[in-house]
């Protein structure tokens, strides 16, 4: 019995010992991987705190009940200088310098408006994006609208009902800066007209009925012909390309381009695209430079113009594929090209949709 106390007191023994053995072991372990966790705070010097590595970037511990309690449980982060400020919707109008190679599209793609804001909203382009030219300051809208300069008279009702937009849009336009309350304008101030649009102000070539005399149409220039030309060839109802490319070198067709500007280098033929008789032959105080319009005497009319040489008349009869002139870049053009029209009885249509 004696004996079975004795190995039982020892097998506990050695089980202590075990246990305290292991305890240690893993104290010296956690102190090598964390020194810091176990520092005590109250027995290390502020000027050795402030030196040491170890504790470099360590924080006093939150909610510590007395002085030199230990660090347990601490969670560190570095602190980061860098803020990320959102970017926000522009509200202002701002003031845009053309450069050499810029266009309507590319600017109202960079700053996300349409091209027809950028042309209402400067009256310098006079809706003619061919009208631009390097050094012009525009104003840029924030948003797809209108910019108006205030003029005097000018109520917030009025430029609504003009550019068929809602007034308390105008009025809650931050960037406008009116009061809700009394949202007078003040005569001079840059007004933006959100989701604002106008009709485009477009100069058509007048219709000159060949079988009878017109007056010359007053401003149109010294290539418009008097009508009243008997007989002379019919169109076919079908028309061909009026240059040898059939690819764009300017603007496309559009609302304010009714027309397309074919690739047509300096000098090189243009051709007439159906059969008629010439109704405009020179030049054109409208921005056309030197025109050449040919009547087909079935509702239809076509438009070449930028011409840098014109080779018909007034009241000639031409006929598909007839030489009518030389591309050039006369007139509002910045290079050359041939401005092209189809005219049906008034309305300029979309080449694109005659055309082989």
């Amino acid at each position: 019995m004696f004996r079975s106390l004795i190995v039982r007191y020892g097998v506990h023994a050695v089980l202590i010992l075990i246990v305290i053995v292991t305890i240690g072991i893993s104290a010296l372990k956690l102190e090598i991987e964390f020194p810091t966790l176990l520092l005590d705070y109250s027995k290390l010097d502020q000027s050795e705190f402030e030196s040491r590595d170890d504790v470099a970037n360590v924080v006093s511990p939150i909610g510590s009940e007395s002085e030199g309690s230990i660090l347990t449980d601490q969670i560190t982060r570095t602190i980061n200088i860098r803020t990320h400020i959102p970017s926000r919707p522009r509200q202002e109008v701002i003031t845009y310098t053309v450069r050499s190679g810029d266009t309507i599209f590319g600017i109202s793609e960079k700053y996300g408006i349409s091209p027809e804001t950028i042309l209402w909203s400067n009256s310098i382009l006079k809706d003619d994006p061919h009208l631009l030219r390097p050094d012009q300051e525009l104003l840029i809208s924030p948003v797809t609208g209108v910019v108006r300069i205030v003029y005097e008279g000018d109520t917030v009702e009025g430029l609504a009902s003009v550019y068929r937009a809602d007034a308390e849009d105008i009025i809650d336009w931050p960037g406008n800066h009116l009061d809700p309350d009394n949202p007078d304008l003040v005569e001079g101030d840059v007004i933006v007209v959100p989701g604002g649009e106008r009709d485009f102000v477009q100069w058509t070539v007048p219709r000159i009925a060949r079988a009878k005399r017109n007056p010359l149409p007053i401003g149109a220039g010294p290539g418009a012909c008097t009508g009243g030309y008997q007989g002379g060839a019919v169109g076919s109802g079908s028309f061909i390309w009026p240059a040898a490319n059939r690819y764009l070198s300017g603007y496309n067709y559009s609302g304010y381009h009714p027309a397309i500007d074919i690739a047509a280098g300096y000098g090189v033929p243009i051709y007439a695209s159906d059969n008629g008789v010439i109704v405009f032959a020179g030049w054109s105080n409208w921005g056309y430079g030197y025109m050449v319009v040919v009547d087909h005497g079935n509702g239809w009319q076509t438009l070449y113009s930028h011409l840098s040489q014109w080779n018909v008349s007034c009241g000639q009869s031409v006929y598909q594929g007839n030489l009518l002139g030389l591309a050039g870049s006369t007139g509002n053009s910045s290079g050359p090209h041939l401005h092209f029209e189809i005219n049906y009885q008034g309305a300029r249509l979309n080449p694109w949709n005659y055309l082989p």
